[in-house]
């Protein structure tokens, strides 16, 4: 019996780790007398079950933009606004730090970076890029396995009534290789609870083992699964719950070490949970998508949706059903969310969302123009009763869905030209050119999906130079990384088992309210009042603490109070110095301050011995830092600033912010009390529940050092700005002598760009005289694109210098085509009528050459011409054109790249005209292989 059971559980583990959930399963209603749950009354029963029965905190679902989180592009599951409170670096004084069993409902997008299900959705039954993660946790021991297993059965088993011989479970059977043993205290909490030893399955890490990330906290996890066979033949089984409890630390050297706490982090997909409730084959039968799906119906006149995948799927009519209507979802969701289509990171995802599903909309489902923005409101009738926010921003997400639905078909029209001119110009042979492909791409001018421009390639029979694109990918690759900032080394930090240890010892955090204590001198600058305080503890480079430091070691520095300011909040940590308060001629220097769990660590490089408990003074630099976001416009400011306004700052409960109209803030955790900062209106004014003073002024929710009178900035100018997002815009801007400076930058280059408009207005003599000033003109360009000036001049004279170059380009075209007529007749003189012209011609460009090309075709329609001209250092231009008369075998672009192949160059161009170049030195060579090569060809 026992062998049985054992082969058994072998066979249903295989079939666990094989098969993809909800696919051509078999499914078993839970009962053919009970009413389908709706999805809103089961979310509603997991929050009050637990709020009412077990004591929970219902906390609202973060937002899907990560909160500091420079590791995620989208939150993506239940624990990410928790994991503060993992990593024991949770502010002491915020909210979050006293909770201790909360549940939610948390909105989860997994769409690139390391979960990535957006090329999956809509080939099966069961992967979405939206979905709701049901969770309910437990911090710092509140509970643990037995109760957390426990709630869960109850839940399933009497509040939804899902039959328990329908329930498997698995807990963490061990890991040799790690040092673990089998979670036997899971398996032995199922057991009591009276699940059947054959439905308790053992697996190892790779199913069992919960991990954050390669470092950090983790623990074994114990699964619930439902059978939908529900004992008809093998059982088949898809994962409902998984608990995961958090009691170790993955260490950087690979190893496991006890967590100081122990955490509880419980998630079930809401999605699939509703669809066993509803005895649904699935999620998108469930009455979360059935509106969508009727929506869609409605809307594009396509065959009702049917539910069918994969070779069944002709036309692939259900595939595109179910994108258009999870990618709605999760467009809403975001848009709600302050992320909006964009270029880069999470908008550049949300982007592509939006355009694959324009694409499955417009090319399968053949819907109207601005069809996905009607949609919208489906969207929020479904989810907004549990998502407010959608509800308020309805209208913005309608706009902006409608208008890049808008751009996008645009985009596709235009590129289905390019696509087309393209090939007229290719041979029967000839590969689609890459670099062409590339320009319609999302990573150049069109934002076509490459899938999509391929699509389009193979339906004409075209094939697609895919290692010109792989090479052009590579590139793009190498150039972004130039670009990038360069990563700051990491500062010193607070792991989990040293802030552990200091809350143990009942360490309090540290005070740094001296930080607000400067005042502002009656010359303009700022004092800073010193600060004693006294040294609790050292950190070495590894993370140990000691108990004194080495000279000229770097050391993190806990002091029970500092003035320093932390960094936080988008403010850069201060920087300055220490000394000990026995001997203040040596010098501490402090690089930088980091915040831990209410802990700050200051950054110090040791010239001499220092030690735990001795007294030190910290002093901060007195310069100014610059600010790198303004909210209002160049002229607001500096009219602030003329006003010499005062600045008042009040600490104040975080619950009277909560409904000021137009008060600012970030999007990250803030302490109660919260620091209120306001220029012109005293707080205790501003926070009146009728004032209106936060949306004419600044007034905002800020942890900062700030200027103590508006004045005392001098000068500011904006010098650059950055679109995050549509309708997003960051802006730089600089004060002080840095301003003033930047204003003579911009004056000087204004003077440059006035003399180059004289310049071309007087007329060039030549085209060299022409490409000079046009090269001057593109000179000045670049100097205008890259110095630090006011942006609007940035913005006047690049538009001027457009202009400019536009003339210039023309002036360059007239003079060529002048001395193009004029190269003409003579070389007409020098050659009678015939089929062939090959000789030389001097020319400065090969645009110049081209035109002399051209304007002998013209005159001799029946003639083909291959000109070279011979330029500094050995180099050689070549064009060409072919009669329109020639043989279709006779095109101009072989015969130039023989031409210059001749020559070791390369060339390029159509049937028609081409160009090229190369080096001899043996031009007589190189004009007898044009001869030979076209007199063979004709």
């Amino acid at each position: 019996m026992a062998a049985s059971v054992a082969a058994a559980a072998g066979r249903i583990r295989r079939a666990i780790r094989r098969s993809p959930p909800w696919q051509g399963l078999c499914f078993r209603a839970l009962s053919s007398e009970a009413p389908p749950t709706q999805a809103a009354a089961v979310r509603d029963a997991f929050l009050s079950f637990f709020r009412d029965r077990h004591g929970h905190r219902l906390v609202p679902s973060a937002s899907v933009r990560p909160r500091g989180d420079p590791t995620l592009l989208f939150v993506n599951a239940g624990m990410n606004q928790f994991k503060p409170i993992f990593l024991g670096t949770v502010d002491p004084r915020s909210e979050m730090a006293g909770f201790r069993r909360v549940a939610n409902s948390q909105k989860c997008v997994r769409a690139g970076g390391r979960h990535n299900d957006l090329e999956d959705v809509g080939q099966d039954l069961s992967h979405h890029t939206f979905f709701e993660m049901l969770g309910n946790w437990a911090f710092g021991g509140e509970y643990f396995k037995e109760e957390a297993c426990s709630m869960a059965w109850e839940l399933l088993t009497q509040v939804y009534g899902i039959p328990e011989d329908r329930l498997w479970v698995s807990y963490f059977g061990g890991d040799p290789k790690a040092g673990l043993g089998a979670d036997l205290e899971s398996r032995d909490i199922w057991l009591n609870l009276g699940v059947p030893a054959s439905r308790v399955l053992s697996f190892g890490p790779q199913e069992n083992f919960w991990e954050m990330g390669d470092t950090g906290p983790c623990g074994p996890c114990t699964e619930i699964h439902y059978d939908l066979a529900g004992g008809v033949g093998a059982p088949q089984l898809v994962e409902l719950w998984n608990l995961v409890f958090m009691q170790h630390n993955r260490e950087a050297d690979g190893s496991l070490q006890p967590l100081p706490q122990r955490h509880v982090d419980t998630g079930m997909g809401l999605e699939r949970l509703v669809a066993v409730l509803q005895g649904k084959h699935s999620t998108y039968d469930t009455d979360l998508f059935s509106p969508l799906l009727n929506a869609i119906h409605q809307g594009c006149g396509a065959p009702p949706y049917s539910g069918r995948v994969g070779a069944a799927d002709e036309g692939h009519i259900d595939t595109a059903y179910r994108v258009v209507a999870d990618h709605i979802r999760t467009l809403s969701i975001c848009i709600a969310d302050g992320v909006s289509p964009g270029m880069s990171g999470a908008p550049l995802i949300v982007r592509r969302i939006l355009r694959r599903a324009v694409r499955f909309s417009t090319e399968v489902l053949r819907a109207p123009p601005g069809f996905l923005g009607s949609l919208v409101p489906v969207v929020v009738e479904t989810l907004g009763g549990a998502y407010p926010e959608l509800h308020k921003n309805s209208a913005q997400i309608v706009s902006l869905v409608s208008e890049d639905e808008a751009a996008f078909l645009a985009s596709l029209q235009r590129g289905r030209r390019i696509i087309e001119r393209t090939l007229k110009r290719l041979g029967p042979s000839d590969v689609f050119p890459a670099e062409v492909a590339w320009s319609l791409s999302l990573s150049g001018n069109l934002g076509l999906p490459l899938d999509l421009v391929e699509l389009m390639l193979e339906e004409k029979g075209v094939q697609l130079d895919s290692a010109g694109l792989a090479r052009l990918a590579q590139e793009e690759a190498q150039h972004r990384a130039q670009q990038a900032e360069p990563v700051q080394e990491q500062g010193l930090r607070l792991d989990v088992h040293a802030l552990g240890e200091l809350q143990r010892r009942g360490v309090p955090p540290t005070d740094d309210s001296p930080k607000y204590s400067y005042s502002l001198r009656p010359s303009g600058g700022y004092e800073f009042s010193t600060c004693e305080a006294r040294v609790l503890q050292l950190y070495a480079e590894d993370g140990r603490a000691v108990a004194t430091t080495g000279e000229g070691q770097r050391y993190g520095l806990l002091l029970d109070r500092t003035n320093f300011y932390a960094e936080q909040g988008g403010q850069a940590s201060d920087r300055g110095y220490l000394v000990r308060v026995e001997q203040q001629d040596v010098l501490f220097p402090v690089a930088q301050a980091q915040v831990c769990g209410g802990f700050i660590l200051h950054e110090v490089v040791a010239p001499e011995c220092l030690k735990v408990g001795d007294r030190v003074q910290l002093h901060v630099d007195e310069a100014p830092l610059t600010p790198k976001q303004l909210q209002a416009v160049e002229d607001t400011v500096q009219e602030a600033v003329g006003r010499d306004e005062a600045v008042y700052m009040e600490e104040v409960a975080l619950a009277r912010t909560t409904h000021v109209p137009g008060l600012r803030s970030l999007d990250e955790v803030y302490p109660d009390p919260v620091r209120v900062v306001s220029v012109g209106v005293p707080v205790a004014h501003a926070l009146e529940p009728a004032s209106q003073a936060a949306l004419q002024t600044s007034v905002e929710l800020c942890c900062g050092t700030h200027l103590l009178r508006t004045g005392a900035i001098g000068d500011l100018v904006i010098v650059g700005e950055r679109q995050l997002a549509k309708g997003t815009t960051r802006l730089l801007a600089i004060t002080g002598e840095q301003a003033r400076q930047a204003r003579e930058v911009g004056q000087s280059l204004a003077q440059e760009v006035e003399a180059a408009a004289e310049r071309l207005s007087r007329g060039s003599r030549d085209v060299v005289e022409a490409q000079r000033l046009s090269k001057d003109m593109g000179r000045l360009t670049d100097a205008v694109d890259t110095s630090v000036m006011p942006q609007w001049q940035r913005r006047e004279l690049q538009a001027t210098l457009k202009a400019l170059q536009r003339r210039a380009n023309t002036a360059i075209r007239k003079l060529e085509m002048g001395q193009a007529v004029l190269k003409t007749q003579e070389l007409l003189q020098r050659h009678s009528e015939g089929p062939l012209i090959v000789d030389t011609v001097s020319a400065e460009s090969l645009s110049m050459l081209v035109k002399v090309v051209r304007q002998l075709c013209k005159q001799a329609p029946s003639t083909s011409v291959l000109l070279l001209s011979p330029q500094p250092l050995g180099q050689v231009l070549c064009a060409c054109q072919v009669a329109q008369s020639a043989t279709p075998a006779f095109t101009a672009e072989a015969w130039a790249l023989a031409v210059c192949s001749h020559m070791g160059g390369k060339a390029w161009g159509s049937r028609v005209v081409a160009q090229g170049t190369g080096s001899t030195a043996d031009l007589e060579a190189a004009l007898s292989a044009a001869r030979a090569y076209a007199l063979n060809q004709l």
